[in-house]
């Protein structure tokens, strides 16, 4: 069965293999990153459709996670997952507390913010970073944005961040049009 791509979410990336017993290397995009492995019904994508895959195991491992695919007992076939993303229908995910947000749930959304003329229209969320002191906003231009700047502005709720409509598709900021 083919799933449309908008309802599954990425969660990981098999980034290579871990020993000769069918062990990978994971690259987990969930925080923290041990949550990657609480996670049911995961596929991969290939051969233009999705894979059910299951990890009977895993643990920390360094800086990252390693874990075994159940039935994939061998480094030879363990390769044959590298480079693949794990991923989730959304549904899979835990609901939020009320304020709270996951990445994908702001991207695209337009970023307005008010100034003495009026609402102003920067741009949308591409995609977010993480930082050490904060997320930071990745806004580039869009239809009818005021200009054709990309804008890094920093994820602070009740500072920056004034409210988020998700329903709407807003966020509205207190930033500068000229930062």
């Amino acid at each position: 069965m083919n799933e449309a791509a908008s309802e599954r979410l990425v969660i990981g990336r098999i980034s290579g293999c871990y020993g000769i017993k069918g062990w990978v290397r994971v690259h987990s995009f969930t925080e923290p990153m041990e949550n990657f492995l609480e996670f049911k019904g995961v596929k991969v994508q290939r051969r233009g459709g999705y894979e059910a895959i299951e990890f009977d195991q895993g643990r920390r491992q360094g800086k990252g996670l390693v874990a075994h695919i159940r039935g994939v007992d061998s480094r030879d076939l363990a390769e044959t997952f590298q480079g693949l993303e794990v991923s989730v229908d959304s549904d899979a995910l835990p609901e939020l507390e009320d304020g709270d947000y996951y990445w994908h749930q702001l991207q695209g959304l337009q970023v307005w913010c008010h100034t003495e003329n009026g609402q102003v229209l920067l741009g949308a969320v591409d995609y977010l970073i993480e930082t050490g002191a904060n997320d930071v906003l990745v806004v580039k231009p869009c239809e009818g944005s005021i200009d054709q700047r990309e804008r890094l502005i920093p994820w602070l709720p009740g500072t920056t961040v004034r409210q988020v409509d998700v329903e709407s598709g807003r966020i509205d900021v207190d930033w500068f049009p000229e930062d």
